[in-house]
């Protein structure tokens, strides 16, 4: 049994997961700060925002898997490259996972606006489904984005302005548009995950002909541009933290390992030297999410 489940639960990538929910987490915390936080779409928006990130996981395995383009990767396996979950288990795990997502989402948006809100419901169902097909066409399909350098921008769309706008929408059914500064700014960090990713990836990706940005225009230019991103991220929660007479406590003490990350990054000459730092910005989005939520309820 522990071999049959082991490479199920390598393929969900669960250090990937508290990212994902980073958004949904600095989304709640204002709507707590606004009085209008609910448990039950707090569970259901983690719930389907795990959903959709395990969902885009496991596309991207097999959609990696099955082009070739994880053969020689460096970093954690991935379980159709190796052999490990054929292509037809692993798109029927795609399938499933899917159908699971669209139920919990569905559950998500009834909690949120009831039947009363034709629009706000159909908006959001629109979104869900949305979300799903981004999932799977980052890596999956001849017109995959991820093979054509959009992932960064899908990247900030969803897990920043979709994640912490949309999820407060959930609760106050209203945009604050002082929230679009914290939303920037993981949507940024996230991106910056991803940056370091492809960087770490370029040889492997530039052989696969998977277009990254960082494949365009070398690891030169990604290093800058990874620098610019983080910049911005940061600086948009200092502002939104000081418009709305928060501490600027959380951000500072992420700015710290930040700074000596940007450092490492530019010294860093091996491909396999981006790989640590990948996840040292993944655990420092989620620690400002939660830094973020404490200091927005003590405020």
């Amino acid at each position: 049994m522990k071999n049959t489940i082991q490479p199920w639960i390598q393929a969900a990538r669960l250090r990937t997961l508290p990212l994902s929910i980073s958004g949904i987490l600095v989304g709640s915390a204002y709507a707590y700060y606004q009085h209008s936080f609910d448990w039950i779409i707090f569970v259901l928006a983690l719930c389907t925002t795990l959903s959709f990130q395990i969902l885009s996981n496991l596309a991207n395995d097999y959609g990696d898997g099955i082009k070739g383009t994880d053969a020689n990767r460096i970093g954690e396996k991935r379980l159709v490259a190796s052999g490990e979950i054929t292509s037809a288990q692993m798109k029927k795990a795609i399938i499933i996972n899917s159908v699971i997502a669209f139920v919990l989402a569905v559950a998500l948006i009834y909690f949120a606006f009831g039947q009363e809100n034709f629009v706000y419901s159909f908006t959001f169902l629109v979104l869900g489904i949305a979300s799903i097909a981004a999932a799977i066409k980052y890596t999956v399909g001849n017109n995959a984005y991820g093979y054509s350098g959009f992932g960064d921008v899908f990247v900030f769309i969803f897990f920043g302005l979709v994640a912490v706008i949309g999820s407060n929408f959930l609760y106050s059914q209203s945009i604050d548009i002082k929230l679009f500064l914290p939303a920037t700014a993981i949507g940024m960090l996230s991106t910056a995950v991803l940056n370091l990713n492809n960087m770490r990836d370029i040889e492997n990706d530039r052989i696969a002909n998977k277009n990254t940005l960082v494949v365009k225009f070398g690891l030169k230019w990604a290093k800058k541009y990874h620098e610019i991103i983080l910049v911005i991220g940061m600086v948009s929660f200092m502002i939104f933290s000081l418009l709305i007479k928060s501490s600027l406590i959380p951000v500072l003490i992420i700015n710290i390992p930040i700074i000596f990350h940007l450092v490492k990054v530019k010294k860093s000459e091996k491909h396999e030297d981006f790989d640590p730092e990948l996840k040292k910005v993944a655990l420092s989005t989620f620690a400002l999410s939660i830094l973020f939520w404490l200091f927005l309820c003590v405020l």
